[in-house]
């Protein structure tokens, strides 16, 4: 988050707070020390509205961006403590 400014500081200060608003994603307004709204920068805005795309999407864009093979990761051992493997308890009905 950006910088926070009370109500009568964005009212008398706007247009430099819109001008702030080119550098940074989102400003802060408050009342009396209390978070009431956020102005965000047009970027955001349209980032925001923009179609969300679903996991597999994003995590093919992503193996495209990353070469996994250069960080040496080895999923066996990243993974492995993730899931019991046991079958379980035993429980009675």
């Amino acid at each position: 988050m950006g910088k926070r400014y009370s109500i009568a500081e964005t009212r008398n200060n706007l247009a430099a707070i819109v001008h702030e608003l080119e550098d940074v994603q989102s400003v802060e307004i408050t009342r009396r020390g209390e978070s009431v709204a956020v102005l965000i920068s047009k970027q955001e805005y349209d980032r925001l509205l923009s179609k969300s795309t679903g996991f597999w999407d994003s995590y093919q864009a992503f193996r495209k961006r990353a070469n996994l093979e250069e960080l040496d990761i080895d999923p066996d051992e990243i993974w492995r403590d993730v899931r019991d493997k046991s079958p379980g308890r035993e429980i009675d009905l």
